[in-house]
């Protein structure tokens, strides 16, 4: 497989189940799976077969990128219909789920998704500003649809709960390549609690092998 290069092995992407009313959302999941093929970027994702999971994981997959999908076990009979693709890593529970991703990517990405997308891209935007990892975090803002969430994060760093130094942990961009471009260009400028802090995964409740730093 030959394509642009990238200084990412691996990206995680944060995504929803459900495929979403608008074909904008299920085209994106597509279009971000073909540039990470294209970058020679393979995919981490929550390992459903289903909604936005199910197509960026059929785009890496069948444009000859690996795919690691992470799944709570109890989840499997929820979230896998039909045939998987790539590798499937069974888990414990959610939270040794984030920890596998994290642990296994360059980099973040949160499609549209609902609760658990949010959950899981806000955990890894935390994670950066204590400094546990540096690595970048990224919203791909199709349709406008992470509008009102970036509105609320100004609103936050303006009412002074998150630092305006934190601010640019949060990169965003309404298509695929913008994003992935974006997100190959950033460089850590907030001033992290634990900056480059081999931090223990333990402190968290994970065991010290979930460690997300590396």
């Amino acid at each position: 497989m030959e394509g642009k290069g990238s200084r990412f092995r691996r990206i995680c992407v944060f995504c929803g189940s459900s495929a979403g009313k608008k074909a904008s959302y299920q085209e994106a999941a597509i279009e971000l799976g073909k540039e990470l093929v294209s970058r020679n970027i393979d995919l981490v994702y929550g390992g459903g077969s289903i909604g936005l999971m199910g197509l960026v994981s059929q785009a890496v997959h069948s444009g000859g990128g690996h795919v690691i999908g992470v799944i709570p076990r109890t989840l499997m009979p929820r979230e896998i219909t039909g045939e998987t693709v790539g590798e499937v890593k069974p888990v414990a529970d959610m939270h040794q789920r984030k920890a596998v991703m994290a642990k296994h990517s360059d980099a973040f990405i949160a499609l549209p998704g609902g609760f658990g997308t949010l959950e899981e891209f806000l955990e890894a935007t935390t994670w950066a500003q204590l400094g546990i990892h540096s690595k970048p975090v990224g919203l791909l803002n199709v349709d406008g649809y992470y509008n009102c969430l970036l509105s609320f994060i100004d609103q936050a760093v303006e009412e002074g709960f998150v630092p305006l130094y934190d601010r640019p942990i949060i990169v965003s961009a309404p298509t695929a390549k913008e994003l992935v471009e974006k997100l190959e260009e950033y460089v850590p400028c907030h001033e992290g609690i634990a900056s480059q802090l081999n931090w223990e995964m333990e402190q968290l409740g994970y065991p010290q092998q979930y460690d997300v730093s590396s």
